[in-house]
């Protein structure tokens, strides 16, 4: 049996805006996250961390920031894609677990959805993905409000 870690972390800066997307949901903020995609740091570290487990590189090895045609992208484009690259490779996604790193917004009320949206773009099921957070008690970036992080960790399994 082969059996693979790989791992994900992701920052974006605050902009001015009315929502953020996270791991999939759409989560009224005052604020906006800045990134030539939508941005969605948890999603972006779920997906570095499947490229990783397979020795893959990154997000931007596959979607460069340098090409136009992902401006705006809906980020679960790269997620489906890490999904579908590790299922070409007879890996199978055995768990996923995002922790986002923030002040604001609460986690919490939305981490539910946020666990079915990912299910049902990876096919995984629910009980498969943890979605957490945590704040940084005030300190640096994400404790000054400055923007979010994320870090995840994929298992990988092949039969």
């Amino acid at each position: 049996m082969d059996i693979r870690l790989g791992n994900g972390f992701d920052v974006h800066a605050f902009e001015e805006g009315d929502h953020v997307v996270l791991c999939g949901v759409k989560v009224p903020h005052d604020k906006a996250l800045k990134g030539h995609s939508d941005a969605d740091v948890g999603m972006h570290a779920i997906t570095d961390a499947i490229y990783g487990a397979l020795a893959e590189g990154d997000i931007g090895r596959h979607f460069p920031p340098s090409d136009p045609q992902w401006k705006g992208a809906a980020s679960e484009i790269f997620l489906k894609h890490a999904v579908l690259l590790a299922r070409e490779k007879g890996f199978e996604i055995s768990n996923i677990d995002c922790t986002l790193i923030c002040e604001r917004p609460k986690v919490g009320p939305h981490a539910t959805a946020m666990m079915d949206a990912l299910a049902q773009i990876t096919g995984m099921a629910m009980d498969r993905i943890s979605v957490k957070a945590t704040t940084s008690e005030r300190l640096g970036f994400t404790g000054r409000e400055e923007g979010i992080a994320a870090i995840a960790t994929a298992t990988l399994v092949k039969p």
